[in-house]
């Protein structure tokens, strides 16, 4: 296990399994009939893995899907298991490496597509607003202000690239590339899950902005819920006490880290300069105030 000075997790590898597929966060070894998620502690933002991370982020992120994987009804989802001491004898060597930061889940055919939902105007679709009066294509009306929510949720599918930009979607395209029917179940999946969400954080005083979730399909073709969820990486979380707006409200995600890197005007290009000690802490911070107010722990 590879930490940081601030003892972040950066990469894992256990021994007697091959080489694990990592992503921008996490590493995903194939144990033949299942898959062994660890969420590290890398943290990205427009699409550029910093060179440091933030302690204790992979576990937060874990206990979060977690969390909403026993909240959201309607689908099945992919986890199998998080409790380490019943993982496969394999991994009991390290499996005080892997508390609270990891699942076994099912292996599913991922659908190569991000659902994404938008529940409020922020970020590239308030930018794509002011300039069409759209949002991905969707024609919208005239009058919102930045950070205002939507009549209604919108779903804004983007593509799901191994590298580089995620690039938007129509609903045509999407149909096109999956079929209309699974397209349509991609839909109605993301906006039930989203409004579910949304509910119940509001009355942990959490405004879900948007948030993007992944499906696969399983052995009978049935709609499984992959990956993350509704967590501060896939997620704009804004506290209800300081939501305005007219402005970009204080975020309990990683909208921090974004501000920051475009306060020092990085290019968006890699290699992503190494994150100061005052910027790692305050994300922990948010990211731990986002789990503790969702959970409703004091």
């Amino acid at each position: 296990m590879q930490y940081d000075r601030n003892h972040s997790l950066l990469s894992t590898l256990i021994s007697g399994l091959s080489e694990p597929k990592r992503g921008k966060v996490r590493d995903i070894y194939d144990l033949g009939n299942q898959l062994l998620f660890v969420a590290t502690d890398r943290i990205s933002a427009f699409d550029c893995v910093m060179p440091n991370g933030i302690p204790g982020k992979g576990a937060i992120l874990t206990q979060m899907s977690l969390f909403w994987f026993k909240q959201l009804k309607g689908i099945q989802h992919h986890l199998i298991c998080a409790d380490v001491d019943q993982y496969p004898e394999a991994l009991q060597v390290c499996k005080e490496d892997l508390r609270d930061r990891s699942m076994l889940v099912r292996k599913l055919r991922i659908i190569p597509v991000e659902c994404v939902v938008r529940g409020y105007l922020a970020g590239s679709s308030w930018s794509e607003y002011q300039k069409t009066s759209s949002v991905c294509g969707i024609p919208m009306r005239k009058g919102y202000v930045n950070a205002e929510k939507l009549d209604e949720p919108i779903f804004t599918p983007t593509t799901k690239e191994e590298n580089g930009h995620d690039l938007p979607m129509t609903y045509e395209a999407l149909s096109g590339k999956v079929g209309p029917a699974l397209a349509a179940k991609l839909r109605n999946a993301a906006l039930s899950l989203y409004s579910q969400a949304a509910e119940y954080a509001l009355s942990c005083g959490i405004i879900i902005a948007d948030t993007k979730f992944e499906f696969g399909v399983d052995e009978n073709c049935k709609l499984v819920l992959a990956d993350e969820v509704l967590t501060p990486d896939s997620s704009r979380f804004w506290p209800v006490e300081t939501y305005r707006t007219g402005e970009n409200p204080p975020s309990l995600d990683k909208q921090f880290v974004r501000d920051w890197l475009d306060s020092i005007h990085f290019n968006h290009q890699p290699p992503a300069p190494e994150l100061p000690d005052a910027v790692v802490r305050k994300t922990a911070e948010k990211y731990r105030q986002a789990l503790t107010q969702l959970r409703k722990e004091s």
